[in-house]
C-alpha cells in the first residue's frame, strides 16, 4: 500500500519535507510554516499537512492518498511525551508514521544515519550522540525560556535583556543596541508592546544582531564567546573521548562555524544532509514495520 516516503523536518523556524518512492530517490521538497510541537499540536499538523500538500501536488497531478504514505517526523518538542502521544493520535490518516526529536533526525541526515555527535542550533538547540553500541545521548533541548543556551532565541532573550538597560540607563548603549530598539520598539512603551507578543521565535530574530556586531561590541562578542563556551561543554558531554565525528547543524550553529578555533574547531565535520533527509533515513530504517 506505501509508495510514497516523507521525511519532515519540524521546528520553530519553519517545516522542511522531502519526499521519496520506494526506491528512496527524491521526488519533490518543499519548505512551510514553523511547526514544532510547543505552538500547539493541531497548529503543528496544520502546518506540516499544508507543506506535505503542496509537496505531493508537485509529483502527481491526481490526488495522491494519505494511506498511500508513510511520514518520518523529526520535530521540536518531541521529547515531551505528552505532545508526542498527542500528535499520533491526531494523525489525519496516513498509512505510516514515526515520530522523533528533531535533534535526532539531524543526526540521522548529518551522518547518514551513522554514529557521531551533532549539536542543533536554530530557534532552539539540542545536542545527539549516537554511539556505535546504538546508544543514544542527548544534552540540552530543554527549551525556551529556561534553557536554549547558544540557541537563536538565547542571543535574542539576551540582546534584548541589553536594549532594557541601554533604555533605562543602566547600560552604555551604541550601534548595537540602535539595532536591536529598532526592531523591538524605540520607546519602552513600544518595547513593552512587543514583549508582550514576542515568543521564541521572535526572539531568534534578534540573533542576526549578534553575529553583525560581534566584532565592534564588547557585548555582542561576549554573547557569542559564551555560546561557544555552551557548544564546547554539550559536546564534551556527547562525547567524552572527542573521538565521534561532530557536526553543527542549523542556521545559527553554521553562522557559529566561523567563530570557532583550536582543537575544537577541526573536530566539527560538515552534515551531510538535513533533518529532513534524516526523517526520510529513519522512517526507511523502520520499514520492516510496514
Amino acid at each position: 500500500m506505501i509508495k510514497y516516503f516523507l521525511g519532515i523536518d519540524g521546528g520553530g523556524s519553519g517545516t522542511r519535507i522531502v519526499v521519496s518512492g520506494l526506491d528512496k530517490k527524491i521526488l519533490a521538497e518543499a519548505h512551510g510554516a514553523p511547526s514544532a510541537l510547543g505552538q500547539g499540536i493541531e497548529e503543528s499538523w496544520r502546518a506540516i499537512m499544508q507543506v506535505s500538500h503542496v509537496c505531493l501536488s508537485r509529483i502527481s497531478s491526481s490526488p495522491i492518498s494519505l494511506s498511500e504514505c508513510a511520514m518520518g517526523v523529526g520535530i521540536s518538542g518531541a521529547n515531551n511525551p505528552l505532545w508526542k502521544t498527542e500528535f499520533l493520535q491526531q494523525n489525519p490518516g496516513l498509512g505510516f508514521i514515526l515520530v522523533d526529536t528533531d535533534g535526532f533526525t539531524t543526526l540521522l541526515g548529518a551522518h547518514g544515519g551513522k554514529p557521531g555527535c551533532v549539536i542543533a542550533i536554530g530557534t532552539g538547540i539540542v545536542g545527539v550522540a549516537l554511539l556505535p553500541n546504538g546508544e543514544r545521548r542527548t544534552v540540552g533541548g530543554w527549551g525556551f525560556p529556561s534553557g536554549d543556551e547558544a540557541s537563536g532565541s538565547w542571543f535574542g532573550l539576551n540582546a534584548a535583556n541589553y536594549a532594557q538597560r541601554v533604555l533605562d540607563g543602566r547600560a552604555r548603549g551604541g550601534a548595537f543596541s540602535k539595532d536591536i530598539l529598532k526592531f523591538c520598539g524605540s520607546t519602552p512603551e513600544g518595547f513593552v508592546a512587543w514583549l508582550g507578543e514576542a515568543q521564541q521565535f521572535e526572539y531568534a530574530k534578534l540573533a542576526p544582531l549578534v553575529f553583525k556586531h560581534a566584532k565592534h561590541d564588547r557585548r555582542a562578542k561576549r554573547l557569542l564567546v559564551e555560546a561557544v563556551e555552551n557548544i564546547i561543554l554539550m559536546s564534551k558531554a556527547l562525547d567524552p573521548t572527542g573521538k565521534l565525528p561532530l557536526a553543527l547543524c542549523g542556521r545559527i550553529g553554521e553562522a557559529i562555524l566561523p567563530h570557532l578555533s583550536g582543537q575544537f574547531k577541526k573536530r566539527v565535520h560538515k552534515a551531510l544532509h538535513n533533518s529532513a533527509f534524516g526523517a526520510l533515513e529513519m522512517i526507511f530504517q523502520k520499514k520492516d514495520l510496514l
